[in-house]
């Protein structure tokens, strides 16, 4: 089993509604009295002996997440907090949970804004572009080097930026790139995840200091992250299995047999190959993991002899030992048992970078 660095636990939790906002243009939308579906996340490492027991912190975590987030809910929010914006509301929740934790709120599909360790608020927008493209240099036969398309999206975070600066600063960079053949744009001949995230950087980076990451999602299920130094490429893997906590207290409904579709994201991070334009093949992830993932998909958990117990750092833990024996290159491991809530366990002292 490798050593690691340190664990988070993770929760989320939705609340609907309204507010008004002040300190916009005059003429913005949002002076106008409007609602949301708030989404709210929280990440960070607790305290040893928090949770009441071992493998109890995601439930306790969950549920007063939940707790402050019904403070809210059905509310106007200008009653509660002054210019309720996505980066006040952030900070508000961060003083209710009491713990050192990083925070996001979500107020749109696709915009909000993350707390990150320091406290430093990053605003975030994601895009979607369609375009085609090839992988050049693949060995013959790989199916990425035929022409092929995907409908892309862009996670955009940078902080002391706007969500209308960031909208301004993606605007001729959409024009590039939707409903494009991406190898015909000069410095995407090898339009990679990696390489494409780099390329966005270039671009975008100049007209917006505040740029933190570019994140570039091929799929639903895998893609890759560029800070301005760094790649870092993730794949997602969907398991279904049952479970019950050795260490839950008697009574607990997690003591008793029940189930999770589990959300398993693995993160990579290597050098850039730069024949290939990419640090790993999405598809030999796959290939490499499939003896691990088999090992938990559709099975009882809680029947594995090397298994300590089933909580979501455990399993968090067990899966990364497992998965670098196969893939070095993997240096973290989220396991989500609900959208959102979960663990995510690390290799070094560098927390994990946003998104959260």
């Amino acid at each position: 089993m490798v050593m690691v660095g340190t664990v988070w636990h993770a929760a989320a939790a939705g609340f609907e509604a309204a507010r008004r906002l002040v300190n916009v243009p005059p003429a913005h939308r949002a002076r106008n009295l409007h609602g949301h579906g708030f989404q709210v996340r929280v990440r960070g490492e607790l305290p040893g002996d928090w949770a009441g027991f071992p493998g109890g912190e995601v439930q306790r975590l969950s549920d007063e997440l939940r707790d402050v987030a019904a403070m809210l809910d059905f509310r106007l929010l200008n009653e509660v907090i002054d210019e309720p914006s996505d980066e006040r509301l952030a900070r508000w929740f961060s003083g209710q949970m009491g713990l050192p934790l990083e925070v996001g709120v979500q107020s749109m599909a696709d915009r909000g804004v993350d707390l990150d360790g320091t406290g430093r608020a990053h605003a975030w927008r994601r895009y979607a572009f369609h375009a085609a493209h090839r992988l050049p240099n693949v060995p013959e036969g790989h199916k990425c080097g035929r022409m092929h398309g995907h409908g892309f999206e862009a996670l955009i975070h940078a902080h002391g930026a706007t969500h209308e600066q960031l909208d301004a600063a993606w605007a001729p960079v959409q024009l590039q790139l939707h409903m494009n053949c991406l190898n015909e744009l000069d410095g995407l001949e090898n339009p990679t995840s990696e390489m494409l995230s780099s390329w966005i950087w270039s671009r975008m980076a100049p007209v917006l200091p505040g740029l933190a990451n570019v994140t570039v999602f091929e799929t639903a299920s895998c893609g890759a992250c560029h800070d301005g130094r760094h790649w870092r490429t993730w794949k997602d893997f969907t398991l279904d299995s049952a479970l019950q906590l050795k260490r839950a207290p008697e009574g607990s409904p997690l003591r008793r047999l029940h189930g999770h579709t589990y959300l398993l994201r693995l993160h990579l991070e290597a050098p850039l190959d730069e024949v290939m334009g990419w640090t790993l093949d999405f598809g030999d992830v796959k290939r490499l993991f499939d003896p691990v993932f088999r090992m938990l998909d559709h099975h009882p958990l809680h029947e594995r002899a090397d298994l300590a117990d089933c909580d979501a750092a455990t399993l968090s833990r067990w899966v990364l030992g497992q998965a670098r024996e196969r893939l070095p290159q993997v240096n973290r491991v989220d396991l989500h048992e609900t959208a959102g809530c979960g663990a995510t366990v690390y290799l070094g002292a560098e927390a994990p970078s946003l998104p959260i």
